[in-house]
């Protein structure tokens, strides 16, 4: 999707996903979103397994010296699956794509890797430090963004709306 501001610059910040005009990026997205999350995580449960086992048997080979790689596993399986699939082509994890919604940018650009990775930093550091009460901000602006997003300037839309903008924003 090609992006112009009202000066007509390609690439010029524009917040494409304005709700009064396309309202159908945002219907039912917070539980969407929610039912993602939760394919997501069991994925990286799953994904996580052979990579305990790897590092068990590290462990045991380097007589325990190993196991000190078992706090990390999950963040490197986590942001590993984060990178390869939110940051891929589709701009979304598996969840997402079941589920039928997408990450993109508030210009309309797809997320790419680091974004991604930071995307997941953020969340998992402000429901950290703020408890999860932090998600309540998604109640509380129409489009449904939870503070992470709000920092990293992205939204997360519906995927079968993205097609009828893109040619009325073309």
């Amino acid at each position: 999707m090609t992006v112009t501001d009202n000066s007509g610059q390609p690439g010029a910040s524009y917040d494409v996903f304005v709700q009064d005009r396309h309202p159908a990026f945002f219907v039912d997205v917070l539980p969407r979103r929610l039912i993602a999350f939760a394919i997501d995580m069991v994925i990286v449960i799953v994904l996580m397994l052979p990579v305990l086992l790897a590092v068990l048997v590290l462990g045991i080979l380097t007589f325990g010296l190993g196991w000190v790689l078992f706090p990390f596993v999950f963040g490197v399986v986590g942001l590993g699956y984060l990178a390869l699939t939110l940051g891929g082509e589709n701009s979304a994890t598996v969840g997402m794509k079941t589920v039928g919604i997408e990450l993109r940018t508030i210009g309309g650009q797809k997320m790419y890797p680091l974004l991604a990775v930071l995307h997941g930093l953020l969340f998992w550091t402000s429901v950290s430090l703020l408890t999860p009460l932090i998600l309540i901000v998604a109640f509380l602006n129409p489009r449904n963004r939870l503070l992470h997003d709000m920092l990293l300037g992205v939204v997360m839309v519906n995927s079968d709306a993205l097609p009828n903008v893109a040619v009325a924003a073309a």
